[in-house]
């Protein structure tokens, strides 16, 4: 079996691991296929149809930055037993369903990693798992399932960044590391989801709306892209968050020009959008500060409309 490319300045590797991954699909099943390829015991958590799948395929990923390999990891469709770490990597419109497969109690030790889109879900997730079990996190990273147990990953990044005390982080970073991952730490959990939701919210309002790639929006809607972009980062600083935008706007550069936004293919393909959880929460805090975002209030409430239609 390959092994994950590993960086020169990385941790030496933490004992094998049992680790749940709660949604493997790009995000969640990304991280599952580098973690099994680590040598670390995966247990993907799914509906039937593919927990089914996993078991008898395995997870196969086509990644530029980690190559193409395939993986064995186990499948269920709810826990069974402690694990050391449980990620959290369905979409939020699915957040309470899917911790149903996660009953309560039944980590013992293990932490749990949520890398959803917004800032509201920490609430839940300690409602359900406990005081000291979550540890706040987000991920940037561009990655598709585009079938039970493929996963196509076009980013050539793939950055967690962890919130807490660095004692209790330390195992989970080398951990995230070893498996190829860049791991840094953040002192605020504020902080850090503000600045995810402020990079995210630009690029998946635009590119839902417009039905465009990020190369498209970043050079045809530029304008607006800048303009919604220094919208949340106006949002996020009244939040606690510094946020970078010139730093924000390298990062769209850094996205291959044919990536899409999540948001946007679920529109294209017909699914709940995480409207609410990304452009309802900017909306929300902007309100509750009274900071003024006009391009951004315009983008949700069209999507909303559209959205509406769709369903009806």
């Amino acid at each position: 079996m390959p092994t994950s490319p590993v960086r020169p300045d990385a941790p030496a590797p933490a004992p094998p691991w049992t680790v749940a991954v709660l949604g493997p699909g790009g995000v969640g099943g990304l991280l599952a296929a580098l973690l099994a390829r680590a040598g670390h015991r995966v247990i993907c958590l799914a509906g039937p149809a593919t927990a089914a799948v996993l078991r008898e395929d395995g997870l196969r990923v086509r990644s530029a930055q980690f190559g193409d390999f395939s993986v064995p990891v186990e499948a269920a469709a709810e826990l069974r037993e402690p694990v050391d770490l449980c990620l959290v990597t369905v979409k939020n419109t699915q957040l309470e369903e899917a911790l149903g497969r996660v009953p309560r109690g039944l980590l013992g030790q293990g932490l749990v990693l949520p890398l959803l889109n917004g800032v509201e879900h920490l609430a839940a997730l300690t409602r359900h798992f406990g005081e000291g079990r979550v540890v706040p996190g987000v991920i940037r990273v561009e990655s598709t399932r585009v079938a039970p147990g493929v996963v196509e990953h076009g980013s050539p990044f793939t950055e967690i960044d962890l919130a807490g005390p660095a004692e209790r982080l330390g195992t989970l970073r080398a951990v995230l590391r070893a498996a190829g991952v860049t791991v840094e730490a953040a002192g605020d959990e504020s902080a850090l989801l503000w600045t995810k939701l402020a990079f995210l919210a630009p690029f998946a309002l635009l590119t839902t709306w417009y039905g465009m790639t990020i190369g498209e929006v970043r050079t045809e809607r530029r304008a607006e892209l800048v303009a919604v972009l220094k919208e949340a980062a106006a949002v996020g600083g009244a939040c606690g968050a510094s946020v970078d935008v010139a730093r924000s706007l390298a990062l769209y550069e850094a996205f291959p020009s044919d990536a899409r936004s999540s948001m946007q293919r679920d529109a294209e393909a017909g699914r709940p959008l995480e409207l609410d959880a990304i452009g309802g929460a900017l909306l929300r805090a902007a309100r509750r500060h009274g900071v003024s975002v006009p391009v951004a209030a315009r983008l949700v409430a069209d999507l909303e409309r559209r959205h509406r239609t769709v369903a009806q």
